[in-house]
């Protein structure tokens, strides 16, 4: 196995790794409502492996065919670039919970592939039709993201304490307001209340009970 093969199977297996490393499925993300057209959560993983495997060979005959040092060091370059924006989405969107931010950071992760393909195409055919896969599965998942933020926003990110939270409600901005509006037995006491209250009283002399 030669060098570029294994320094393009390492790039593979670490954007996959941190990626899966950063996706954390917690009862925050569970919570989030999301589109009745999203795929089920085990269909990501497979993909994700299949779409970083056919990636990793790209970037192997990228480099492997690539015109000269300029040439090698521009398709480098580009994957660096393309696999640190693959893993600070997953940053992102599950370890700070902003969806919102993912969303425009998105951006930047699909105009990575989508140079690759263009960078690619009069180097290598078949490495630039080997990034295609990647490149339809992120603008699927752009509009997942934006489904997301359609129905969950706003997001509140972390508090005061560094501590990760979700889409604001109005219980968790004033329980208290929340909790009267249920009817709690808390509640202060209603005006009608405070007339028998103040009948008993005048009927006993002015005393209170």
């Amino acid at each position: 196995m030669t060098m570029p093969m294994v320094a393009a199977a390492i790039w593979g297996v670490v954007v996959a790794g941190f990626g899966a490393w950063m996706t954390d499925l917690s009862p925050w993300y569970y919570g989030l409502r999301k589109p009745g057209w999203k795929p089920p959560d085990w269909l990501f993983g497979p993909a994700w492996t299949i779409i970083l495997t056919l990636a990793s060979y790209a970037a192997y005959l990228g480099w492997q065919n690539a015109p000269g040092e300029d040439g090698r060091r521009l398709v480098a370059g580009l994957f660096v670039l393309n696999g640190l924006a693959n893993i600070v989405w997953s940053l992102l969107f599950f370890r700070q919970r902003r969806p919102d931010r993912a969303l425009a950071e998105v951006v930047v992760l699909w105009l990575s592939i989508a140079a690759l393909i263009v960078v690619l195409a009069p180097i290598s055919a078949t490495a630039s039709l080997a990034m295609a896969p990647y490149l339809v599965w992120v603008s699927f998942a752009s509009v997942l993201n934006l489904s997301i933020v359609r129905q969950n926003y706003p997001f509140k990110g972390r508090n005061a304490r560094g501590e990760p939270v979700g889409a604001a409600s109005p219980g968790a901005i004033n329980p208290g307001a929340a909790s009267r509006r249920r009817g709690s037995p808390r509640a202060m006491p209603s005006a009608k209340g405070l007339d028998r209250g103040d009948r008993a009283r005048r009927r006993d002399g002015g005393k209170a009970p």
